[in-house]
């Protein structure tokens, strides 16, 4: 199975950006979107062949979250059931035969900081959320995290060192999150590569630079860990701010394949 993940700044806007001939050319069971920034009835997104699924914020043109599948669900569920949590549609969770997926925009803790207290309890909550499913079956987490987890997952740590994303305290939650029984995919096949970014600054031509940060991920239970076949960026694939990742991993709902 292969799931893709892709934080599109505004799902209508990237639509007039080659979104449909970029999710063609990645061909994946599953696409994860966050800062979709729309409201029901605003916009058809024209899939054919994908159940849809999408989490809409209380308020207009913000966060929200969307689940495009191929792959039949056994249901899905919007939101974390904490109500401080629940009004930014930033979760959606998709039951499927060997996993939960859970589509994650995590709340950015903004210029000075101001939201990093709203933040830390948005971790502490979310992370108890995931461990309890994770009880049940394994857990796929996707999405934007907000958070560059060590030093050599951004461009510049020592300049940005206490900037939002890179703060001690949202990588400790990070490090908290992978010690409960989790693993950064990306990370397990590449320890060591360079330079692999997800999201780039629209200032100062960022982009053409590579000076980003990787803050898009797969972070998946360690009980599927043999099931992972690769993680991956695609920073040439244009229309956001921030680029898609990927996960091929075995599922027993695979053409012949085997049980994850």
């Amino acid at each position: 199975m292969k799931i893709v993940s892709w934080n599109v700044n505004g799902l209508r806007a990237v639509i007039q950006k080659g979104f449909y001939e970029s999710i063609a050319s990645l061909d994946a069971d599953v696409i994860c979107l966050q800062e979709i920034k729309m409201q029901k009835g605003q916009c058809e997104v024209a899939l054919e062949g994908y159940e849809q699924v999408l989490n809409y914020a209380d308020r207009k043109g913000y966060s929200g979250t969307a689940v495009f599948s191929r792959v039949p669900m056994l249901g899905h569920t919007l939101n974390i059931g904490v109500d401080e949590h629940d009004h930014e549609g930033r979760v959606i969770t998709c039951e499927f035969r060997d996993f939960y997926l859970v589509c994650c925009y995590t709340p950015n803790s903004q210029n000075e900081l101001k939201r990093l207290d709203y933040r830390m309890r948005w971790e502490d909550a979310f992370r108890d959320y995931l461990v309890k499913l994770d009880a049940v079956k394994p857990v796929i987490l996707t999405g934007d995290l907000n958070v560059a987890h060590q030093e050599i997952d951004l461009k510049n740590p020592r300049t940005n060192h206490m900037n939002a994303g890179f703060t001690d305290q949202e990588r400790g939650k990070m490090t908290e999150l992978l010690g409960a029984g989790f693993i950064d995919s990306f990370r397990h096949f590449y320890p060591d590569v360079t330079g692999a970014y997800s999201w780039w600054s629209y200032i100062g031509g960022a982009r053409s630079r590579n000076a980003g940060w990787r803050i898009d991920y797969f972070i998946v239970s360690e009980k599927l860990k043999d099931a992972m076949i690769d993680s991956k960026i695609h920073p040439q694939i244009m229309g956001s701010d921030h680029c898609p990742v990927e996960l091929d991993i075995r599922s027993s709902e695979d053409e012949g394949g085997s049980e994850a």
